[in-house]
């Protein structure tokens, strides 16, 4: 699901309907007790989702100036719905 090596938040596993709150949750905890900025490492995540995007974007807002995380390996299906929605200049993506 979700944890935390050398600094980096690493997502795996699928983000769906039944278990996005959850996601969101542990994910902020995390996020909350490390130093910021912090990158999420999503190459473990099964599917670049709208859901998933959204989990993403909640945990950004909870940062300082929506910028406390940069992202990388983003799922190539994930930075088509960031590049439609317009988003490519609200993410860090590295």
């Amino acid at each position: 699901m979700l944890s935390i090596k050398d600094q980096v938040l690493w997502v795996s596993g699928k983000i769906d309907f039944e278990n996005a709150e959850q996601y969101y949750q542990h994910g902020l905890k995390l996020i909350q007790a490390q130093p910021l900025p912090l990158a999420v490492n999503l190459s473990e995540l099964e599917q670049g989702s709208t859901l998933a995007l959204a989990v993403l974007i909640r945990w950004l807002r909870q940062t300082p100036n929506a910028q406390g995380l940069h992202f990388q390996a983003v799922p190539q299906k994930m930075l088509k719905i960031i590049q439609a929605c317009h988003l490519q200049h609200d993410l860090i993506l590295i």
